[in-house]
């Protein structure tokens, strides 16, 4: 059993995280919360984000030091950590942005009925807006194609139920209604979905099969980044469960199974047994994988020096299999929200994860059969 420590927040890819907080309908009007059990121990501005989506965190911290925010009739701090049964009071204006943009941007649509649709998500395309991407995301695409979706998680995320990072490929879904969105959320929250994702990964993990049991946190330094970290304070459990699909001596694909859905939790645990995902520039500083690579890799010319320098721009295209984390959503299975019935999707590899997988086919010793 491979264990240790690391952190969580809204998922990755990311992987998948639903609400854990129903967001509120917008107001001017003041507006009087009562804290429930499942927020204790939050901090006041991280539980008014996730009340009021169409806000930034960073809009919210000004409003809680403008005293726009009183806890208890008091002006709390934004960290204040809330206790149930906590009283908020807060008068918002309107978020900066009141909606997103609508763009005529192409969909890969792998399932549609009256409840929900199915996506294949393709690489560099963020699933909502935010901080430097309020356009070109897939909320944007959603609005022009389809006539209704769900808006429970405010107006910046319609039919939003769980997310993907920006390179991320594979099944994401969405809700048309709010109703079939909270049967949903309720189906991630319960950790009743099933989620199957594929990694190629430099390197091959000790154990064929294990489970990856640790904290995750933010980094203390790149905000961006999550980490293994000791339990206590702000980490979260995180748990994966791999199998080795395909041993490539220097490289494998794997077969990675969430059973919780922390931010970068893949990314972060294959890095943690020593087989980080290929390309995966914020975790290994290398954004891409090339043949020349993978074949001194098979000539065992491959050190470990040479795997960590950067050199990509003396590469040519033609050289590079794959210029981005080499993660897919492969399978979804949830059940229906309408039907009750379990349902699974399926997304195939994308061509740049394919030809990757081919190269490695043809240019290195698969060991499985050694």
């Amino acid at each position: 059993m491979t264990t240790a420590d690391d952190d969580p927040t809204p998922t990755d890819n990311g992987e998948v995280l639903p609400l854990p907080v129903e967001p509120l309908s917008e107001s001017e009007e003041p507006i009087d919360l009562t804290v429930e059990a499942r927020a204790h121990g939050w901090r006041l501005d991280h539980y008014l984000n996730r009340l009021f989506p169409n806000h930034s965190r960073a809009q919210l911290q000004r409003a809680i030091e403008a005293g726009s925010v009183h806890l208890n009739g008091l002006v709390p701090k934004a960290s204040r950590r809330l206790r149930v049964n906590d009283r908020i009071w807060i008068q918002l204006s309107d978020a900066e942005e009141s909606h997103i943009v609508a763009e005529d941007l192409p969909l890969d649509v792998l399932y549609e009925d009256e409840a929900i649709i199915v996506v294949n998500k393709q690489a560099n395309m963020v699933v909502h807006p935010g901080r430097g991407n309020s356009r070109g995301t897939l909320a944007s695409a959603l609005q022009f194609h389809f006539d209704t979706l769900s808006d429970v998680a405010g107006r910046h995320r319609p039919g939003i139920v769980h997310r993907l990072d920006r390179d991320t490929t594979g099944v994401i879904l969405i809700a048309k209604d709010n109703q079939v969105h909270q049967k949903i959320s309720s189906q991630f929250e319960r950790r009743e979905v099933r989620k199957e994702y594929r990694a190629i990964v430099r390197g091959v993990p000790e154990l064929a099969s294990d489970y990856i049991r640790t904290f995750v946190c933010c980094h203390p330094r790149v905000r961006e980044k999550m980490m293994v970290c000791p339990e206590g304070g702000n980490a979260r459990e995180a748990i994966t469960f791999y199998r080795t699909a395909e041993n490539f001596r220097s490289y494998a694909l794997i077969d990675l199974h969430p059973h919780t859905g922390r931010t970068h939790q893949l990314r972060i645990h294959m890095q943690h047994i020593l087989t980080p995902i290929v390309a995966d520039r914020m975790y290994i500083g290398q954004s891409t994988l090339t043949k020349s690579e993978v074949l001194k890799s098979a000539a065992g010319l491959h050190s470990r020096a040479r795997a960590s320098e950067t050199q990509e721009s003396l590469h040519s295209d033609d050289d590079i299999l794959i210029a981005r984390q080499a993660l897919h959503a492969f399978r979804l299975t949830i059940r229906h929200p309408v039907s009750g019935k379990e349902i699974q999707f399926e997304a195939p590899f994308p061509q740049d994860f394919q030809q990757t997988l081919e190269f490695l086919r043809s240019h290195s010793v698969d060991m499985r059969h050694v």
